[in-house]
Order: structure tokens, then sequence, then C-alpha cells
């Protein structure tokens, strides 16, 4: 009977509180509630579990990459937001005002919600392709536009969504402060204007050595953004250079010589003047022993002595006599020590040439490229090549110009105060 007496007791008291409107109101607003929370636990746990369960089984990297970004968590906070909007209106002796705003409410939410996951979903769709094109090109600047005018849309729908008017008023609304908003969106228009022309032109690509003097950047390239080009200078730092920029300034991008395989030696050596002289024969016997030297002082020798022979008596003056020298032989032993040098390629262009002398010496430019683009290996090469050049010169009776140091002139006064020829060779 006690049972039976607990069990009625129980079952008035519920009729009772089911009686009153503000009990009905309270519980179907925590039953909303529960079943809101309940709808987001049950969609999260199978949704996003099942799928990523699903993505570690599969050979695919699109789908890794979406649930790293987290699309289908920012989807699954949709799944409370409808239950609260279509299920406001069954929750007896709210007002219809509180009801339209808690719909409007959940509305708005709902879409917050998906225009977020449309963000998440367009970085993975960039970050796709960025691993698809081994991160050298980027749509990076495309999909930071899109989520900007993305986000503009969902803002304005929201608002009008939230004061319960079309979004038509407020679009048209915005018309009128187009001359404003040209104002404030005038780097991204530029960055935007900038980017496509930069992309669609192949102009820049991440992982490129460019050089932009007007920004003082000199290094790779490791971002390319709708506002911004991230350079990182050889010196490990970062120059962050506005993308309109690489429009309207000028900039040196170096993709051409890595895909080339070559890169350009363009360096002069500085002969001194005063060492320049005619090869005798026994000079011209002795270099005849280089390997490299042969051949050319084969040739050469026979066509001036051919076109010596020619001249008949007047042959017998110096001034009308051909004679090779000194500084066309170390040209002909360059040109052709560079022909058998391994680092050299030999199907691009090369030179060694006579400069203009401006008062420093007469120039003797190498012009060739290297089989290699590395720059330590270049650097290496270029070395090893004019250390060599540099120490054989005395071999043709040459000399290196250089500016006279202090010491110079200091031993120089010396030797005139002692008595000895400024032009003697040093003392022992």
């Amino acid at each position: 009977m006690v049972n039976c007496d607990g069990e009625t007791d129980i079952l008035d008291t519920l009729n009772t509180w089911l009686a009153d409107p503000m009990a009905r109101t309270v519980g179907g607003l925590l039953a909303l509630a529960l079943a809101s929370w309940l709808t987001a636990t049950v969609v999260r746990r199978t949704l996003v579990g099942g799928m990523r369960k699903l993505a570690a089984r599969t050979t695919w990297t699109w789908d890794d990459v979406l649930m790293d970004h987290g699309t289908l968590r920012q989807l699954t906070r949709i799944a409370p937001t409808l239950i609260i909007q279509f299920g406001i209106g069954f929750i007896p002796g709210l007002p219809a005002t509180l009801v339209a705003l808690i719909r409007s409410l959940a509305l708005a939410g709902t879409i917050l919600f998906l225009v977020l996951a449309l963000g998440a979903m367009l970085n993975a769709i960039e970050e796709v392709y960025r691993r698809a094109s081994n991160g050298t090109r980027s749509i990076k600047t495309y999909v930071q536009f899109l989520k900007i005018a993305l986000y503009i849309i969902a803002a304005v729908v929201i608002v009008a969504t939230l004061i319960n008017r079309s979004p038509l008023i407020l679009l048209s609304g915005l018309g009128a402060l187009s001359a404003i908003l040209l104002l404030v969106f005038k780097d991204t228009i530029l960055g935007l204007v900038a980017g496509v022309q930069l992309t669609s032109n192949d102009m820049l690509r991440v992982g490129d050595w460019i050089e932009v003097p007007a920004a003082g950047a000199d290094g790779d390239v490791i971002d390319i953004a709708l506002h911004t080009v991230k350079v990182q200078n050889w010196d490990k730092t970062i120059t962050t250079i506005p993308t309109w920029r690489l429009i309207a300034d000028p900039f040196k991008n170096w993709r051409g010589m890595t895909e080339a395989g070559g890169r350009r030696i363009k360096r002069a050596l500085l002969i001194d003047a005063g060492s320049v002289h005619f090869l005798g024969d026994d000079d011209v016997r002795r270099m005849a022993e280089s390997r490299v030297l042969r051949g050319y002082l084969t040739d050469k020798t026979g066509e001036v002595t051919r076109f010596n022979a020619a001249l008949g008596e007047d042959g017998h003056s110096p001034l009308n006599q051909r004679r090779l020298t000194n500084l066309g032989t170390l040209r002909a032993y360059a040109l052709a020590y560079l022909k058998t040098h391994e680092g050299i390629r030999q199907d691009m262009t090369l030179i060694v040439r006579k400069l203009d002398a401006k008062g420093e010496g007469i120039p003797l430019e190498l012009y060739c490229f290297t089989k290699t683009t590395a720059w330590s290996e270049y650097e290496g090469i270029l070395s090893d090549i004019f250390d060599h050049l540099i120490a054989i010169l005395p071999e043709f009776g040459l000399r290196l110009y250089q500016k006279p140091a202090g010491s110079d002139l200091r031993e120089a006064i010396e030797r005139i105060g002692s008595g000895t020829s400024a032009l003697a060779g040093p003392r022992a």
C-alpha cells in the first residue's frame, strides 16, 4: 500500500507540475537543450570518428587533409543549431517574438558554421594543390580572396537574418558605400590583381630565388599570399613584400638559371699592362710543352710565319711583322683550360675576351657556365679556376694588377731614402 501511495503521490506531483505552464516551458527548453547536446555528440562521434577511421585506411591524401583542417568538425556543429531551429516552435508557452528571435539566432549559427566549414574546405583544397605541385605553385591568393568574399556574404546574410530583413536591402545599401569599400579593401584588390598576374604568367613560384632591390630582398620565396610575399634572405632573415609591389617594381627571378642547369661565371682577371710583351722563340718552345697550348701554338706559329714570309722585304721591320703576345697566349690557354674543365658546360656560351681598359689593368674576362647551380659547388668551381689562372700568370711573364698598398709605398720611400732604386726587387 505504501508503494501504491508513493506512486500516487509522484503521479499527482507530476500532473500538478505539467499543469503549470511555466513548468512545461522550462521542461521543454531543457528537453530541447538535451536533444541538441545528444545530437551533437552522436553526430560528432559517428560522422567524424567514422570518417577519420576510413581516411586512415585509404591511400588517398585529400581525405586526411580534410580531416586535419576540421571540415567535418565544423559541419557537425550545424546539427544542434538545426534541432533548435526546428524544435523551438514545439515548446509551449513561449512568446512568438522570443520563438522568432531564437530561431533567427539558430539560423545565424547554422550559416556561421556552414561558412566556417567551407573556409576549412578551401584551406584543405589549397594544401592538396600545394602538395600535388610539390610546393612550387600556390593558389593561396585565390583561396584567401574567396574566403574574404565568402565571409562578407555570410556577414550580410547573418545580419539580415537577425534583423529579419532581406539581404538585398543590405546589399543595396552597401552599393552606396562602394567608394568607402574600395578604399578599405584597396590592398586586397591590388593584391588579388597582382596575384592573378603573377600566377597566370608564371612569374613567381614558391621556392624561386628572387632579387627585389627596391625591398632589399634577395633569397627564396617561402610563401605567396593575397597581401604579401615572404622571402627568406640568404642571411635567414625574412622580408615581407606587398604582392602588388612585384608588379609595380622590377625584380629578378633566378628560376631560369636553375631550369637551364648551368650558372654563369662572368668575372675578369686584371692584367698589369706593363707586363704584356711579345713572345720569343724560347718562350714559344717552352709553352708548347703545355698539352692545352700545343695545338694552338702550332697553328698560330704557322699562320704568323706564312704572313711574315709573304711580306718580302717589308718583313725585316718589326713594325710590319706579326708576333705572338703573352697576353694572347694566356687568353688561348684560359679558353682551352675551360674546354677541358669537367665542371664547365660545353654546350653553353664559353668565351674568354679582353674588355676595355679603364686605368686599372687590362680585364681578361671569363664568360662560361658551370654544370651545377648549387651555390657552394658553383663558388668552389669558380675559385679553383681563378686560383689556377692567377698562379700560372708568371709562366706567361704576366702580372696581376693591384693598387699599391701602404706597405708598398712605405717600402718605396725607404728605398729612395737608402739610395736604392724604387723599382728594384725586394731586399733579402
